[in-house]
């Protein structure tokens, strides 16, 4: 059981979290025609959407109730009201979340009450879905805020058991072509077909998927890669690789999503034959989800290294009742042979790593295969994994902890995101950039870390990087007998004696 270290400091000095309201709309992001509002000031949403558009460079739909003095001081309930009818109006979403800040639960909103408000104003909109979660910035992390969202999406648009089951019985063409129209109101070329095609599919064979904040487009689609060589269909909940993956479209411009998991799919979850929760952060999330549909529950902490994935695949070949296939069992293989190649390098190497609760994880146990040490791990915020993580200490605090404990422990690699590159200098060791945010590589967001190629891959990166980095290679041996430049008398002595 790792002992956890508390803060010990009033502030952060190089901040690690990105907050709760961005974890919230991360999560939002992944559905289709959705768009998530921060109540607060407008510097609150500039400030997120400047960390999405650095890490996806994308276009990233995300609007403000625009808090200033007056309603900061009298109240801003108008400001989420009016803020809901206007996206509405303009965008007809099918889904938008308010994401309180700092500022609007200093000042003591309810953002709860002012969509109950909204619905008895305006009935019209009763196709929109309206989300509100509490996600205070001055506590929790983007791990957190995501599992809050995701865990309201579900409490509000996933029917109880005993009215799920309605697969495929009244999904109706028409019923179908709400969720798929564009900004205007128009149903998109092909997307009732799409849909319908993919509800056709292995109907009887769906699996439902709660994905945390962690993993990239690029691990989605390996992930459903995986399902799919087992016969499953998954439904992701939430589908960043749908949304987010970096691919042009047909459309000039969009103001809400396009791509990502259908609203409509959230009333089919209880028609699945399980659900695989990926990320100790979405327990909470996953129990409801099972609580209101009764389909039995797989929870994984991670997919990286081998362990983690023996894990999945013994489950997804539980779910479908199919023996694992050759091409997984030819990858296992491969990652086997990558652990013998990279062991050498990888071996008692001493690593600092920094990142939240469920990524930290991850890379421990993945590096503890290796036989690599663990000798700083950083994170932000205090939640029950924590406990359990299979290291000497946990420091609940910020990148400047993770310099002076890796600096007291020598440590030779760092693995965090992009704002740790600095201290990784100041520390002279390599760095291998995961997590959130990346924003100076190109592609870091659509990279694969997850399943045996996953994992491969990141062996590999691990290794390359001590290889190139390495400060404690063998000097060049040079001999005090090598030829002297010609014309020049040698000192060399004509016997031995």
């Amino acid at each position: 059981m790792a002992d956890i270290l508390k803060r010990n400091k009033a502030l952060s000095v190089n901040p690690l979290k990105a907050s709760q309201p961005i974890g919230g709309s991360l999560a939002t992001l992944g559905f289709n025609r959705a768009m998530p509002m921060l109540h607060g000031s407008q510097g609150c949403t500039a400030f997120a959407k400047v960390f999405f558009v650095r890490h996806f460079r994308e276009p990233i739909p995300l609007q403000s109730t625009a808090m200033d003095q007056g309603s900061s001081v009298m109240g801003a309930d108008e400001n989420v009201r009016e803020g809901i009818k206007t996206i509405a109006e303009k965008s007809r979403p099918a889904l938008i979340t308010i994401l309180t800040t700092g500022l609007a639960e200093t000042q003591g909103a309810d953002v709860h009450r002012n969509v109950r408000e909204f619905r008895e104003a305006n009935p019209e909109f009763a196709d929109v879905a309206v989300v509100a979660v509490n996600t205070p910035d001055f506590t929790g992390s983007v791990e957190t805020g995501f599992a809050l969202t995701l865990t309201e999406i579900i409490r509000a648009l996933v029917p109880d058991a005993k009215e799920a089951g309605t697969y495929p019985g009244k999904r109706t063409t028409a019923w179908m072509q709400d969720d798929c129209m564009d900004a205007g109101g128009r149903a998109t070329q092909g997307a009732v077909a799409e849909v319908e095609q993919r509800r056709e599919q292995l109907p009887e064979r769906q699996v439902n998927v709660l994905v945390n904040y962690m993993l990239t487009p690029g691990d989605l689609e390996a992930l459903r890669d995986i399902f799919e060589q087992f016969q499953l269909r998954p439904v992701f909940v939430p589908d960043i690789s749908d949304s987010l993956d970096g691919c042009l479209t047909d459309e000039d411009f969009s103001p809400v999503t396009i791509g990502g998991t259908l609203i409509s799919e959230m009333a089919t979850l209880g028609d699945a034959l399980a659900t695989v929760v990926i990320g100790p952060s979405l327990t909470k999330a996953a129990e409801l989800l099972e609580q209101k549909t009764g389909v039995p529950t797989y929870a994984l902490d991670h997919l990286y290294g081998l362990k983690a994935n023996d894990a999945l695949m013994s489950a997804l070949a539980k779910i479908s009742g199919h023996d694992v296939p050759e091409r997984i069992e030819r990858q296992r293989s491969q990652l086997q042979d990558a652990m013998l190649d990279t062991h050498f390098m990888l071996g008692q190497l001493r690593i600092a790593i920094a990142a939240d609760a469920d990524l930290l994880n991850a890379f421990v146990e993945q590096v503890q295969e290796m036989g690599a040490e663990v000798v700083a791990a950083v994170t932000s915020c205090n939640v029950p994994l924590l406990a359990r993580i299979p290291v000497a200490s946990i420091k609940i605090g910020d990148l400047e902890d993770m310099e002076l404990i890796g600096k007291a422990r020598k440590a030779q690699l760092v693995i965090g995101n992009s704002h740790a590159v600095d201290t990784a200098e100041r520390l002279g060791a390599p760095i291998l950039r995961a997590g959130f945010p990346l924003y100076d590589i190109i592609g870091g967001y659509q990279k694969t870390w997850i399943g045996y190629r996953g994992s491969r891959q990141t062996l590999f990166d691990l290794a390359n990087l001590v290889i190139n980095f390495s400060h404690e290679e063998i000097p060049v041996y040079r001999s005090i007998y090598g030829q002297k430049p010609a014309g020049e008398l040698t000192d060399y002595p004509l016997s031995c004696h």
